[in-house]
């Protein structure tokens, strides 16, 4: 598949499961794609469209390790994001991100991804916790957040500052979410 093959494809109309399943099989073959995907991302970002982004993250749930030649790109881009569409993937990512790096401590992560790139993710991510957006992206900020307070030290208070200020007006899922995270917090706290 050539950059161009990959832009035709995401515009040709809505794609469907299946097809973005179809679409993320071949990309599994081409690493290279990833960064002009994610450039799609931004660019249907400010048409309104999402393509680009449900790709992005169906790709980055098999080959995460895709993201490391441009995590400078993708970090940069976090801040650009206006649309739901678009947010709600990228937040996930970040997610996959976090959990790679400080759960499952992955030692290529480690050495690739730097204190600068987290710090642009936690602040994306404080972003879309406090704005008002859909729950998706909110709870897989919540779960970044409460893995980056492990290397700063500064988010966890906040994180919980935020979270009991927002619980009573949140979602049934902001809610469950934020209870679970608080527990957590309340958790290390002792």
């Amino acid at each position: 598949m050539t950059e161009a093959q990959l832009h035709s494809t995401l515009n040709s109309g809505r794609l469907s499961k299946a097809k973005i399943e179809r679409l993320v099989t071949e990309l599994e073959q081409e690493p290279s794609l990833t960064k002009r995907l994610f450039q799609e991302v931004l660019r249907e970002d400010k048409e309104g469209d999402f393509n680009a982004s449900w790709t992005f993250d169906h790709l980055m749930r098999k080959k995460l390790v895709y993201l490391i030649p441009f995590m400078d790109d993708f970090t940069e881009g976090l801040a650009q994001l206006q649309t739901d569409s678009c947010i709600r993937p990228m937040a996930h990512v970040c997610e996959m991100v976090c959990v790679t790096y400080f759960k499952k401590k992955d030692a290529f992560f480690h050495k690739h991804v730097s204190d600068g790139h987290l710090e642009k993710i936690l602040t994306a991510c404080f972003d879309w916790l406090i704005s008002p957006i859909n729950v998706a992206p909110k709870v897989f900020s919540m779960t970044s957040l409460y893995y980056l307070g492990f290397k700063f030290d500064w988010v966890h208070p906040e994180l919980k500052l935020v979270l009991e200020n927002t619980i009573g007006s949140g979602t049934a899922g902001y809610k469950n979410r934020a209870k679970k995270t608080l527990d957590m917090l309340v958790l290390l706290e002792h």
